[in-house]
């Protein structure tokens, strides 16, 4: 999916733009998964769709813009999607306005092939999309949105495998990028990770039913068990005679999932790669605080993000943990039409300084990153403003100097802070006594790699830190993005 601002509020943060969500063997399986997109939310919140599958009903969908909770909780809506089969996806926008043209991005998209229909939901980025449109619409095909996802459609469409199962690895075959696809028939569930599994899927058991899932803290609302990870490269078919069948249709190579999904896209209560998003995120505190050190009163988060990591740090430097940042949980992400005006209060709509607590103190703010600087500036001003001593920023991930092509909303690098200064020259930019980043080091050790980042084979994908892309962007290349040569 294609960059996309989705809140003029949130603009320097750096957001995850899918959450991907399946059951089957359940009965109401929408209400399941709904549920399950519910705690998907922060993956993305301008829009949502289901599809189930009833006998004589045939496939039905919903697509709605907004949250899960004002579209999906509605007996009228969950009425028209009966069946115990279904997926659903929640994301960011792509591209444009809303409005009418728009709702045809939002997925779960669904092809009608000679052997029965099937719906898919993708998590992630096709980076060979436009030349793969192309090539298609040249043969023929006939697209409906703008985005690259509906390209495994038109792939499965002109593949000619004895069933849906087998269309679809063929089409996933052509598709370079990082992919979580949770796909649906009448009978059978699926899931395929990319073969780096950049992007996670998970997959859970309830009773007698399966649900895949972006995160492991959607299996834990309905209720599910969760079972393991699906591998990458792996393609599960779950159906109620066979249960759950296991292939692997790509070539193996070495995982290399997102490390931003330990920094900051999977929620704290989510388990990764075996290990407690919320724990990395409190280590990579402590990491902070062994590297980055500074006499100081407070150690405060920004909110929520800034939390964990917030915490480790107190922990290690002995330094007293203290809210001194509220934010505004009930805003949410229209309030109202935002004039200039409102605008220019910005920040200050979330969040509001703790006065009492923050004056006359030296204060370490702790964030999530830092990508334009612009939200760094606002709330250093704000802290500022309510009589701090000095500000001290620490940063729970390395500078972010390079975009992300597999399914991460980054501008392009000319607007990343970090790709045109120095950590001295942001520090200075941004108006803060000190600014330091937990190293890359810093945080493979946080993420349970004991002795930090193995230059000549990474553990994790860390493109947006390092430059080191494990697929090429073919689409950036051929547009004139020039990558990190070898030094």
């Amino acid at each position: 999916m294609r960059p996309f601002l989705a809140h003029p509020f949130d603009s320097d943060k750096l957001h995850e733009e899918c959450g991907v969500f399946g059951v089957i063997g359940m009965a109401d399986a929408a209400s399941f998964v709904a549920l399950g997109l519910h705690a998907l939310q922060h993956r993305g919140q301008e829009a949502g769709g289901i599809v189930t599958y009833a006998e004589g009903a045939g496939f039905c969908s919903e697509r709605r813009f907004g949250y899960v909770r004002d579209n999906f909780t509605k007996a009228d809506v969950m009425q028209t999607l009966p069946g115990t089969i279904g997926i659903g996806h929640v994301r960011y926008s792509t591209a444009g306005s809303k409005g009418a043209t728009a709702i045809r991005d939002v997925q779960p998209f669904f092809g009608e092939f000679s052997m029965g229909g099937s719906a898919i939901a993708h998590n992630g980025n096709i980076t060979n999309a436009v030349a793969l449109r192309k090539e298609l619409v040249e043969r023929g095909s006939i697209f409906q949105s703008s985005s690259d996802s509906e390209c495994i459609i038109h792939l499965m469409a002109r593949s000619m495998g004895r069933n849906i199962p087998d269309r679809m690895e063929e089409a996933l075959r052509k598709v370079e990028g990082a992919f979580s696809v949770v796909a649906m028939t009448r009978t059978k569930l699926m899931g395929v990770r990319d073969a780096l599994g950049v992007r996670p899927l998970v997959l859970g058991k309830l009773g007698d039913g399966w649900a895949l899932s972006s995160e492991t803290c959607a299996l834990d609302i309905i209720g599910a068990e969760f079972v393991r990870e699906i591998e990458p490269g792996e393609m599960v078919v779950i159906s109620a005679d066979k249960g759950v069948e296991s292939h692997f249709p790509f070539r193996r190579l070495k995982s290399r999932g997102c490390i931003f999904e330990h920094v900051y896209f999977s929620r704290p209560d989510s388990i990764l790669g075996g290990r407690s998003v919320y724990e990395t995120r409190r280590q990579i505190g402590v990491e902070l605080a062994r590297e980055a050190p500074v006499e100081a009163d407070l150690v405060c988060p920004v909110p929520d993000s800034g939390t964990p990591a917030a915490i480790g740090y107190s922990q290690e430097s002995g330094i007293p943990y203290a809210m001194g940042i509220i934010r505004n949980q009930y805003m949410g992400r229209t309030f109202i039409e935002p004039t200039e005006q409102i605008r220019n209060m910005g920040v200050r709509l979330k969040l509001n300084v703790n006065r009492a607590l923050i004056k006359g103190k030296r204060v370490i703010l702790v964030d999530d990153s830092v990508v334009r600087g612009t939200t760094s500036r606002k709330i250093k001003d704000m802290i500022l403003d309510a009589g701090a001593a000095e500000v001290h920023f620490r940063i729970a991930s390395p500078p972010t100097a390079w975009p992300c092509f597999y399914g991460v909303d980054t501008p392009e690098r000319s607007k990343l802070l970090a790709a045109n200064m120095s950590e001295e020259e942001m520090r200075d930019w941004i108006g803060v006594d000190s600014l330091k980043f937990v190293s890359l080091d810093g945080l493979y050790r946080a993420a349970g790699e004991a002795k930090g980042r193995n230059a000549k084979s990474p553990q994790y994908c860390d493109a947006c830190f390092s430059g080191e892309y494990p697929v090429a962007p073919s689409d950036m290349i051929e547009k004139g993005f020039e990558m990190k040569t070898a030094e």
